[in-house]
């Protein structure tokens, strides 16, 4: 709709991770170096965590491109945690082209070593992928250790990357998972983009758009003001940009000013933000706590209020009416 107007060959904000579209930054270098290193050295287990819509998906998407081209590695890629231990391990194998309908956990285990054996043995290199992992329950992160135990004297047979948002951190830093978290060989963090990276972002998908002055078209003062509201995360940054195209061009504004996204990001609602800590916590658990709250408050009430009564009670039993006389 607004191509042809901006003179660009295909939408540059598309939300969908598309590999071509990568940001190179200092952080995503690294952390793709990170994950690349640790599946070819046969490291074992690495774990990348960021911030919802920091790129993670995005650089697994480049990462699995970079191994593509060898055909020396297989993977499986699990992209929903919300599985029993059981159907985990049935999705893995038959990501992996086995048979796994109708086997017990045994069976499973037993065809994924085999595999696994075999595969070494020809110098080829087999990857476990799991994305969201923040979902992933703790028997399900206990299998995960149990799978890294598939390992020869020289290396490990099964190379694990574990890709989720900071409550990651949070499960592989509890006590309960001390075990898992000290068989992390490799371990990287995707920040928010600064100001300076998301100019440079805007104008690298607007070249590669196909726009002929991106700094025209978005400029200094209008970045400043999508990176407030995007507070440097590419996926919003990407729906504040569609989105101001798309409202200058229905406006034929030959650039898009700070008013237009002001304008996109009050419709967004970008500057509200819920609580962290209420927003990952289930509506059931949040009713659950009020209620104790409320209960642990009526019992204090009614504590105060029996003190009272006793210490009125106190006063009538001791006290004697000076017209009574003694015996």
């Amino acid at each position: 709709m607004y191509k042809t107007f901006y003179s660009l060959k295909r939408n540059p904000f598309e939300i969908t991770p598309d590999p071509s579209f990568l940001f190179p930054t200092r952080k995503h270098n690294e952390a793709l170096a990170a994950l690349y290193y640790g599946v070819r050295r046969h490291k074992g287990f690495v774990v990348l965590t960021g911030e919802v819509g920091t790129g993670k998906t995005l650089l697994l998407r480049c990462l699995l491109q970079l191994l593509k081209k060898n055909n020396d590695v297989a993977y499986a890629y699990v992209f929903n945690g919300r599985m029993s231990p059981i159907e985990f391990l049935q999705y893995i194998v038959g990501d992996l082209g086995l048979p796994a309908a109708g086997k017990n956990k045994s069976e499973l285990l037993l065809q994924l070593a085999s595999h696994l054996i075999s595969r070494s043995q020809k110098r080829l290199t087999t990857v476990l992928v799991v994305d969201e992992a923040h979902h992933l329950s703790a028997e399900i992160l206990e299998e995960i250790r149990l799978l890294t135990n598939l390992e020869t004297t020289e290396e490990k047979l099964l190379q694990i990357l574990l890709v989720g948002q900071p409550e990651l951190d949070e499960k592989l830093d509890s006590f309960e998972l001390r075990q898992l978290k000290q068989r992390i060989a490799l371990r990287s963090h995707l920040a928010p983009l600064d100001l300076n990276e998301t100019k440079g972002y805007i104008e690298r998908r607007l070249h590669l758009a196909g726009s002929p002055n991106p700094s025209t078209l978005f400029p200094e003062e209008t970045v400043a003001t999508v990176y407030q509201h995007s507070r440097g995360i590419p996926r919003l940054i990407n729906t504040i940009c569609e989105n101001a195209l798309i409202a200058g061009y229905a406006n034929q504004a030959a650039r898009v000013t700070p008013e237009i996204v002001d304008t996109i990001a009050n419709d967004f609602r970008l500057g509200i933000h819920t609580r962290p800590m209420e927003a990952s916590r289930p509506a059931g658990e949040l009713n659950l706590q009020k209620a104790a709250r409320t209960l642990l408050e009526l019992y204090a009430h009614l504590q105060d209020e029996q003190s009272r009564a006793d210490e009125v009670r106190t006063r009538v039993r001791v006290r004697v009416p000076e017209h009574e006389p003694y015996i």
